[in-house]
């Protein structure tokens, strides 16, 4: 599935994803995909002062190869639901 994102990434230079996250997980994970195309992830961090955000956005960078400058969260900043702008 990243392989198909990144190429897209290339070609467009930006993208708009959907994530699902749950916090508190033993380890960072990609979960599933679900039927709406909105990528459910198992971030370890807990949702406290953002740590869970920063953690989903370094996981992220490293699974994309990307720097996690070029990841910004456009909403759900403070919900398990979010919208992740990503620009190479």
């Amino acid at each position: 599935m990243f392989e198909k994102l990144l190429k897209l990434l290339k070609e467009k230079k930006t993208t708009v994803l959907k994530i699902k996250v749950k916090t508190g997980a033993s380890k960072n994970k990609i979960v599933e995909i679900l039927s709406d195309g909105t990528i459910k992830i198992e971030i370890a961090a807990k949702p406290e002062n953002g740590k869970a955000n920063n953690e989903l956005m370094q996981f992220l960078a490293k699974t994309l190869k990307i720097k996690k400058e070029n990841i910004k969260v456009i909403s759900g900043q403070k919900n398990r639901n979010k919208l992740l702008k990503i620009n190479l």
